[in-house]
This record gives structure tokens, C-alpha cells and sequence, in this order.
């Protein structure tokens, strides 16, 4: 067990670095676990909290805490989160010059540096600095990396066993987002941490919505999703190199800030285009699966698969870099009977092939899934979920099941007909009683079922061919041109009339927004938020670090519903530590004391319009308004003109006429529509007065 006093030392260490009152979930059992020098393997959701439980108790040994990451570039990114916070940390690397590597060593030997973070293969260059005179804690991230059975495979990870033969006495703490029971065991064995205590958090992130749509026209569908998003950074994983570069292309050309990121590219390019996302300067990244493992970027507000990803865990695992801040986030997945069998091809051969087409196929049966997605996804890393989530496409549009053995007969039909050499393009032409140029010259439209599906659109086919497909009634043939070939079950269907229970197509509904719109609808939106967010980017850009750095969206979030205006409220605000009210505490107490000020004036100014209105409606004239008011009569006019804007029942014609309003409005035209009232003061040789003018384009406006 920990001495009390160190016990009390936690939570003002939490507050004060991390800016947090309390610890979430197992957070300070782990804390003290590490602490007490005991080996942790830690399984918790990406933006669960992994980095505290090994970054607090950093700060409270003595020595240095080893970091082992990835990926060299996103190490730059946490050190960066770290300095932030006031905790002092560096990264170590090859590409480093040597008198930049002698620095780091003095700082270690000086005790200058609680944290350091080293990629596998660069633990060799430490040198002396590598032993228990120095090093009080191992932290080794991404740790999935290190098992066989993980999703994400590396050798230099499997090297890493030497750590605890040759630091005995030093705890060793693993950390994941995701690892089935066998991946745990894996790591424990290949670490050589044998008796770690274990901590398995809850993987549920209600936060996330999870959807999961057929890749028909998935281009199209990406950009409009995108376009109703116009100011959330999001990441989209592809398959391959290439399917990264075109699709970013596309995006650039529909006017969406985007770039590609893979392996293929340098080591400039690869941290460019890192930055640019982090730095919210490019808000999509498509890319390969390395991209965002470790990034801290609290708000990415959307993943895209562009295909399915090999396993549940990774599809996890990436799923989790979007809604790190705990606030609404969206996954969307497409799906293909193409990239199942793409996924087979890389998978074999492996070593372990049977386990990795076992993963597959558990990954397949999530996407075609016709009951709540996060139970199967939950259950699959054994926690159950009782009650559907509410928060996925099946449970907030359930699909509608109904008998389509006829639709199945008609389509098995026409595949018999073409003598199951045709793909699923031809054979909803045939269905559908198509006479384009294939079908013509095969004489397709002689054939006795030419024409039997023409009831059922094109799309809806398509879907229904793939139920077809996914239930085994038919396959396809992907060494004879991707031709739909009958199986053992079409027989029973075509003949023995065995049911076959399909469901209805969801229609996915896509809102059509001209790209200029949200641009500028969002621009004149002045929420208290909005003000925090454009004050955020602007520090952020004067000290030239992330904007999630300064703040997240969850902490000003909570800064728009608290509305702190002192040093002491700001501090009660979940994400301010003491470091962080220092530095940017009278920016943002400033912010928010304007914002409100701004808000009682207007206030006032509505208040001010309610009394002219009822002092209006007891029968007032003018003059006795104005003279009870003590004001002008023209504020009066001013102030009967906005309400009968805002709807108030003014009978505004009883201060001007229709004619002069006739004449205004004409005036109106002739001037081009002038902003100020003058102009039309002297077009009217000061023959109509100015509350005249006021009251009549006041009726235009409204009434057209």
C-alpha cells in the first residue's frame, strides 16, 4: 500500500497538471498500482485517460519515466501536450543530431526531465541512461504491438522482453485500446511481466455513433457527410496507398480541405501533412491504418472507413481517435463483398492464418449486422451490453425484415439463365429488362426472364443481391470476372421453395447544402463557444501548438455552460490546471466577461422595446410615450419598428401611408438600396420624414 501522504499528494497533482478534479474510472487504482512499483497491463478505450495513468506517477518518482511509442512523428505531439501542461518531457530519436542526443542525456543525468519518449528501435542509442540509476518507470504504449495475435503486429515490439531482465526493480506498465483475451496474455508473456496486475476498462464509447452503409457511390456519400460537417476535422483509413491519394484528390476538387497520408511518402511529407491535421489547418487526412495511433487530437469529431478493416480490433482502434474529448463523435464504416476478399489475399500465408480469417470473418459479420452494432462489438472484448445502445444506424433505423423468397427466385433465375457467367451489373440489367448495348448484343432480352425485376430499382437490387451473397444463397466467382454463381442452398430456394427472410434497404438521407452556406452560416453564429474557439486558435497560432493544446472542446464546452468570470470559477472547469490558468486564464476570463456584458445590453435593448410596447398597447400616443420615456420620439418610431419586425401588433399604418410606403419603395429601387436613411431623405426633397422612411422600408422588408 501507498503512505497516506502520498495518497494526498494524487488529486492535487491531477489538478494542478492535468486540470481535472477527480479520476475517471480505475485511473487512481492504477496510478497507485504503478506507483507502488507493481508490473501493469493496462486495456482502456482510446480517450479513456491511458496517458494519466503512467504521466502522474512521472511526476512523482524520483527518476525519469521511459516512454516507448511507434511512431517517431507523433511523439513530437505528446511532448508537446506535456509542455503544455507545465510537466517537463522530451523525445528521443535516430534522426536526431548527436549534440541534440547529448543534450537529452545531461537533462536525464540532471533530473531535468520527468518523461522521455523513445521508439523500440532507437532504446539501443541510450546507452548508459538505460538502467535503474536513472530510469524509475517504463511506460510502453500502442503495446497490441508487441503481441502476434495483435491486429497491428511489429517485430521491434517483440524485443522488448529484455526490458524487465535487465531493469528488474523497475515497474513496467503496458497500455492498449484494444486486446482480446489472447492478445493480453500475448503481451504479458512477451514482455516478460508475467505476475502484472491487469486493469480492463469498460470499452464502451457511448460517445461514438456507429453506422454502417453499403460502398455504393461511397465518394459521393463522403462528400455530402463532409459538407454537413464543414468546421469538424475527421479521418478517413483506406485500404491502400493509391485509394488515399485519389481520394483526397477528389475531395480537394469538391472544395474540402484535404491531404493523403501513407507510408509511401517521406518523412517531410508524412510529418507536413501530421501537422497540417493537428494544427487544424487541413481538416481531413485519408490514409492508411499507421495514421493516428498516438495522436492526442482531442477533436477529431469523425472516422470514415473507406473499406472494412481485417479485425474488430482495429476497426476499434481507429474508431477511437475521433471523440477523444468525450463529446458527440461519428464512425462511419462502407462496406463490400470486394473487400473481404481483398482482406483474404493480405492475410494469406500468414503464420497465423486460421486465427486471422476467424478475425475476419467476425469483422464481416459486424458490417452486415441487422441487431444493435455496439453489443457486437462490446461482446466481442466480453462485455455484455444488455439494452440496445440507441446510438448506432440498427437501433435508430431498424431494418424492416419481410419474405423475399420471390425476389430471391426471380434473381437466382436470371443467374441460371446466363448461365452463371455474368456479374451483378448484368444480371440487374436482365432483371431490371435493360436493352443497353451488353444486354443487346448478348441477346439478353431474348431470355423468358428478361424483365422480371422491373418493379425494383436498380440500387435496391444491388442491395438485395448482396443479402443474397452474404446468406450464402449465391457467390461470386472472382477468378471468372466476378460472375454470381448458384451454391448448394439455391437449389432449395428455386425448388423447394425454402424462405428467405430479406430486409428492406435503409435510404440514406443526405441533406443537399450549397458549400458556400455553412461556411457562411457559421461565421455569424455568436455563441459564447464560438468566441472561446476563435480565441483558442488565435493563442494557438501566436505560440504556434495545436489548438486542443490550449484547451479541448469538452473543457470549453464546459466554459460556455458555467460562463466562469474569476480565476477561482475557471479553475473549477474540467482541463484548467494551475499552469494553464496562468497562462491563458485573463484571455479567457476576458472572453467570457465581454460575451456576457454583450448579452445584458441586449438584454436591456429588448427590455427597453417591451415597455415602449406596452406603454404602446394602453393607447399612448407618441409624443406621451416619448414624454413618459423620456426619450425622442424618433427612438419611439425606431423602437415600433422593430416590433413590428419581430411580430408585435403594431398597426404601423397609422404613421405612415400606403402611398408613401408606394413611393419608398420605389425610391428604394431607383437608389439601388441604400444602407442609410439620408439618401432617401433628400430623393424625397425632406418632404417625407425620417421615421416615415424608417417605418415604410421596415414594411418592405417584412412584406416584401
Amino acid at each position: 500500500m501507498l503512505l497516506k501522504e502520498t495518497q494526498e499528494k494524487l488529486l492535487p497533482v491531477l489538478k494542478k497538471y492535468f486540470g481535472y478534479d477527480s479520476f475517471r474510472d480505475q485511473q487512481q487504482k492504477i496510478v497507485e498500482s504503478v506507483l507502488s512499483k507493481n508490473d501493469n497491463l493496462v486495456i482502456m478505450p482510446t480517450g479513456g485517460g491511458k496517458s494519466i495513468c503512467f504521466q502522474l506517477p512521472a511526476l512523482l518518482f524520483e527518476g525519469l519515466t521511459l516512454v516507448i511509442s511507434p511512431l517517431i512523428a507523433l511523439m513530437k505531439d505528446q511532448v508537446d501536450g506535456l509542455n503544455a501542461n507545465g510537466i517537463s518531457a522530451d523525445f528521443f530519436n535516430s534522426s536526431q543530431e548527436s549534440h541534440e542526443q547529448n543534450a537529452i542525456f545531461d537533462k536525464v543525468i540532471n533530473k531535468e526531465i520527468k518523461l522521455l519518449y523513445v521508439a523500440p528501435e532507437s532504446l539501443s542509442l541510450l546507452g548508459n541512461i538505460l538502467t535503474e540509476q536513472y530510469i524509475s518507470c517504463i511506460a510502453i504504449d500502442e503495446a497490441h504491438c508487441i503481441s502476434s495475435w495483435g491486429h497491428d503486429f511489429r517485430p521491434s515490439y517483440q524485443q522488448l522482453g529484455f526490458l524487465k531482465q535487465s531493469l528488474p526493480n523497475t515497474p513496467i506498465i503496458a497500455l492498449t485500446a484494444t486486446a482480446d483475451k489472447a492478445t493480453r496474455q500475448d503481451i504479458i508473456q512477451q514482455l516478460n511481466i508475467v505476475n502484472a496486475t491487469q486493469f480492463l476498462s469498460s470499452f464502451d464509447r457511448k460517445n461514438i455513433e456507429l453506422e454502417v452503409r453499403p460502398a455504393n457511390d461511397r465518394v459521393s456519400q463522403i462528400i455530402k457527410f463532409i459538407n454537413k460537417k464543414p468546421d469538424e476535422a475527421g479521418i478517413i483509413y483506406c485500404l491502400s496507398r493509391k485509394s488515399t491519394e485519389q481520394l483526397a484528390l477528389k475531395l480537394k476538387q469538391n472544395g474540402i480541405s484535404a491531404a493523403a497520408y501513407h507510408a509511401g511518402l517521406n518523412f517531410v511529407e508524412r510529418t507536413k501533412t501530421q501537422e497540417d491535421f493537428i494544427y487544424d489547418k487541413t481538416q481531413v487526412v485519408c490514409a492508411t491504418i499507421a495514421f493516428g495511433m498516438g495522436i492526442d487530437k482531442s477533436n477529431v469529431r469523425w472516422v470514415i472507413h473507406y473499406n472494412m478493416p481485417k479485425n474488430i480490433e482495429g476497426y476499434y482502434q481507429e474508431i477511437g481517435r475521433c471523440g477523444r474529448d468525450g463529446l458527440k463523435a461519428n464512425a462511419l464504416l462502407f462496406h463490400s463483398y470486394s473487400d473481404v476478399i481483398q482482406l483474404r489475399k493480405f492475410i494469406s500465408g500468414v503464420s497465423n492464418e486460421d486465427v486471422q480469417v476467424a478475425k475476419l470473418e467476425r469483422m464481416k459479420q459486424f458490417s452486415e449486422a441487422t441487431t444493435c452494432r455496439r453489443k457486437i462489438l462490446l461482446s466481442y472484448f466480453g462485455e455484455l451490453l444488455y439494452e440496445n445502445c440507441g446510438n448506432c444506424d440498427v437501433c435508430i433505423n431498424p431494418p424492416q425484415f419481410f419474405n423475399g423468397t420471390i425476389i430471391a427466385q426471380k434473381a437466382l433465375s436470371v443467374i441460371t439463365r446466363l448461365k452463371e457467367n455474368e456479374a451483378t451489373g448484368i444480371v440487374i440489367d436482365v432483371l431490371r429488362g435493360a436493352h443497353n448495348a451488353t444486354v443487346l448484343d448478348k441477346k439478353y432480352d431474348k431470355l423468358k426472364s428478361h424483365g422480371i425485376g422491373k418493379d425494383i430499382s436498380w440500387r435496391d437490387w444491388q442491395q438485395y443481391i448482396i443479402q443474397l451473397i452474404n446468406q450464402g444463397y449465391c457467390e461470386v466467382a472472382f477468378h471468372k470476372n466476378n460472375a454470381l454463381q448458384l451454391t448448394g442452398f439455391s437449389k432449395k430456394v428455386l425448388f423447394e421453395n425454402e424462405v428467405v427472410n430479406l430486409t428492406r434497404p435503409v435510404e440514406i438521407q443526405e441533406q443537399i447544402i450549397n458549400k458556400k452556406e455553412p461556411k457562411t452560416t457559421k461565421a455569424k453564429k455568436d455563441t459564447l463557444f464560438e468566441r472561446l474557439r476563435k480565441l483558442r486558435q488565435k493563442i494557438a497560432l501566436d505560440e504556434n501548438i495545436p489548438a486542443y493544446l490550449v484547451f479541448s472542446d469538452a473543457t470549453l464546452k464546459e466554459m460556455e455552460r458555467a460562463r466562469p468570470m474569476s480565476e477561482a470559477d475557471l479553475l473549477e472547469i474540467n482541463g484548467v490546471g494551475q499552469r494553464k490558468l496562468e497562462v491563458y486564464g485573463d484571455e479567457f476570463i476576458a472572453e467570457i466577461t465581454s460575451f456576457m456584458n454583450e448579452k445584458v445590453e441586449k438584454r436591456k435593448k429588448n427590455d427597453t422595446h417591451k415597455v415602449t410596447y406596452e406603454l404602446y398597447k394602453e393607447g399612448l400616443s407618441i409624443d406621451e410615450i416619448a414624454e413618459k420615456r423620456n426619450l425622442k420620439t424618433t427612438t419611439i418610431f425606431s423602437h415600433l419598428a422593430k416590433l413590428y419586425t419581430d411580430g408585435k401588433d403594431i398597426d404601423i399604418y397609422n404613421f405612415v401611408t400606403k402611398d408613401e410606403v408606394e413611393q419608398v419603395s420605389k425610391a428604394k429601387d431607383e437608389l439601388e438600396s441604400p444602407q442609410a436613411l439620408k439618401p432617401y431623405f433628400e430623393y424625397f426633397n425632406a418632404e417625407i420624414e425620417y421615421f416615415k422612411i424608417r417605418l415604410a422600408l421596415t414594411i418592405i422588408d417584412k412584406e416584401g
